[in-house]
């Protein structure tokens, strides 16, 4: 296989920086010293390449050289669908580069080492950990350039055992020739941040979001060697984003070092010139919201008190204009449908942001990151992430911003179709509703069918490229008229105003979006070990009552169908597949018996939650604590697993008895 010209230099390069590191050049020359006192007979001159060769491969010089200069070629576990890597694994601490990692010798690298954490001081009175106990972890989540990285969790500590190195690549995007290596000037234009997200996890499988950073790597550019030491400082997120949760120590390191690093002075220009742009294009966006604003106010009174929301705080505290919260996004092959993506998103954990005493809810709108790590989110999170994935599939989607019953705030998805049709997509529940609008003063209005929506009222809809005010003299959604293009309607924003600050690249501060990640769950190993687990509970329930429990397993494989048609429905709304259910359980249960079954849902795998949380239904009570003549139970469990590891757990407790009057 023949190299172009500049790549085999490139190679020749790398290897005679690996061979200089080494010190090989010395090596030799001891060796063919020695080789020449004890070997080479007084009467012979000179010394041929073969025995120099042998005498190197007995020394095992050669041996030490080809495993430095081995670049593995067995593939390394990768996150789906777009290729981000996983961590790589590393035997050791040092900056050297590690032997178990794919690389690229043409490409550039950048290597992250988290060296410990300290003053982590919420944790200061947290107990050593004792082996083979559950306690508290930390694991420390990273996106940069559509590549995806997650640390080893460590325990919660004052000064937590971090010890993990990211391998993240330095790629070029729309820049050309895409097989070069990136030297410093291009490297020092590509201003993508490393994203930095601290969860913790606590015995009970809880996450929480403590801390989400955006590391500037580039200073590394203007280091001498090109490896720097970083001190980071975590802020808390929320209510807490003034206060420092804990410190990080953190080396970066360019792999290939680099043949000419810039100075720090011009990186320095660089970063400030980057900070005044953004800074400015922000100003002049708020500049114009405020004018839109205003104009808004002009046309009614009354629409001081809808809600129009322009700017939303992230996780950091920071204001962003809610459009840069919303990206088409592409699943790759993790997600085959709309619907299936809104099934996805129903099944992350929804969690409202906490408040430290009362007065109502906190605002925090998560970037998408910190959202995917931690598993839930508020309203806004889900819609935001659902109404990215149906714009990935080519919809025309927005973000809904109104209230629910009771005034509440609520976030939920709309979608136009080309024919007009309205649709509305809860990404709490899944569910879709079409959008019929009343006419309030038709006299046949009293007689219409109420809205099987939960949605009472519209403030705005917004997109990645379009803001629209609800300027309609009633913000009721039952009346609400969703021609996006009558301005009399609907106030639209300057399309070039968002973009100015939304579009990808426009501003430095926009976090980029991460891709989704294949689920790292066995779905029929964790189907079996909750279903175990449940048999335990229950029998031990049973026998707190003086009940005996005989479990039968075909009724318990019977009830599979019925689980895997439920998944079916809440992902397609089509119901299949209960008339072979039903028809085996008749044949299973014998004249003169009865059978009861109850399915649940949860969208978690801990079992005796589960268990707590069946008790509490008298259906299920009756089920597992049922008394009678010839008394069989069953149990089962079927755990679907979708992208980012989240998971819907089907969960049916059965039993048939013999019917005694």
């Amino acid at each position: 296989m023949s190299l172009p010209p500049e790549k085999a230099s490139e190679l020749k390069q790398l290897i005679h920086q690996q061979l200089s590191k080494m010190d090989v050049h010395g090596r030799i020359r001891e060796i063919l010293a020695e080789t020449i006192r004890e070997e080479l007979a007084p009467d012979q001159q000179q010394l041929s390449t073969e025995d120099l060769i042998k005498a190197l491969r007995r020394r095992g010089i050669i041996d030490d050289v080809m495993k430095e200069l081995n670049f593995v070629t067995d593939n390394v576990d990768q996150e789906l669908p777009s290729s981000p890597k996983q961590p790589v694994g590393f035997t050791d601490r040092q900056s050297t580069l590690l032997k178990k990692t794919n690389i690229d010798p043409t490409r550039r690298y950048l290597y992250l080492q988290v060296l410990g954490g300290k003053a982590f001081l919420e944790h200061l009175q947290e107990p050593e950990p004792i082996p083979g106990q559950a306690c508290s972890t930390f694991t420390l989540c990273l996106h940069f350039r559509n590549q995806r990285f997650r640390s080893k969790p460590v325990p919660c500590a004052c000064e937590p055992d971090f010890h993990d190195g990211f391998l993240l690549e330095v790629h070029r995007e729309n820049l050309g020739d895409g097989t070069r290596m990136a030297d410093s000037t291009t490297m020092l234009s590509i201003s993508d941040p490393v994203h930095m997200v601290l969860i913790k996890t606590d015995i009970f499988a809880e996450t929480t979001l403590v801390a989400s950073y955006f590391l500037e790597w580039r200073s590394v550019l203007g280091s001498e060697n090109g490896v720097t030491n970083l001190t980071v400082e975590l802020m808390g997120v929320g209510t807490e984003s003034k206060v420092s949760v804990g410190i990080l120590n953190i080396k970066l390191e360019m792999y290939p070092p680099l043949n000419q690093t810039l100075s720090q002075e011009v990186v320095n220009t660089q970063l400030a010139l980057e900070r005044q742009k953004t800074a400015e294009k922000e100003r002049l966006f708020l500049v114009y919201a405020k004018q839109w604003w205003r104009e808004y106010l002009q046309i009614r009174p009354s629409h001081n008190s809808r809600l129009v929301k322009i700017f939303a705080q992230d996780e950091n505290g920071i204001n962003r204009p809610v459009c840069s919260y919303v990206k088409p996004l592409r699943a790759g092959r993790l997600l085959d449908t709309p619907r299936q993506a809104a099934r996805f998103v129903n099944v992350l954990g929804y969690e409202r942001a906490p408040v430290i005493g009362g007065g109502g809810k906190q605002e925090q709108w998560c970037t998408l990151l910190a959202f995917l790590c931690r598993n839930k989110g508020d309203c806004e999170d889900h819609a935001n992430l659902l109404c990215s994935l149906l714009l990935g599939y080519g919809l025309e989607a927005f973000v809904c911003v109104g209230t629910k019953a009771k005034g509440v705030t609520h976030a939920w998805v709309m979608t136009c179709g080309t024919d007009g049709t309205i649709t509305f997509w809860e990404s709490l529940t899944g569910h879709r509703y079409l959008h019929k609008p009343t006419n309030p003063d038709e006299p046949s209005a009293a007689e219409q069918s109420k809205p099987l929506y939960p949605y009472r009222t519209i403030g705005c809809v917004f997109n990645h490229q379009m803001f629209l005010g609800n300027c309609q003299p009633s913000d009721s959604v039952e009346s609400c008229v969703f021609d996006l293009n009558d301005e009399s309607k609907w106030k639209p924003m300057s399309e070039e105003a968002v973009k100015s600050v939304c579009a990808p690249g426009a501003t430095t501060s926009l976090p980029p979006f991460p891709p989704l990640c294949a689920s790292t769950i066995d779905a029929s190993v964790t189907s079996n070990e909750i279903e175990m687990q449940l048999r335990l509970l229950v029998s031990e329930h049973r026998k707190d009552l003086g009940l005996t429990t005989v479990w039968e397993d075909q009724l318990s494989y019977l009830l599979s169908p019925a689980l895997a048609s439920y998944e079916f429905e809440r992902t397609t709304s089509i119901s299949a597949g209960n008339e072979e259910f039903q028809d085996a359980i008749r044949r299973a249960v014998p004249d003169g018996h009865t059978f009861k079954g109850f399915p649940i849902h949860f969208v978690y795998r801990n079992a005796r939650r589960a268990f707590a949380t069946c008790l509490r239904s008298p259906f299920c009570e009756e089920i597992i604590c049922c008394r009678g003549d010839q008394v069989r139970l069953a149990v089962r469990v079927r755990v679907f697993t979708y992208p980012e590891s989240a998971c819907a757990v089907w969960i049916m407790f059965a039993c048939k008895y013999r019917s005694v009057l």
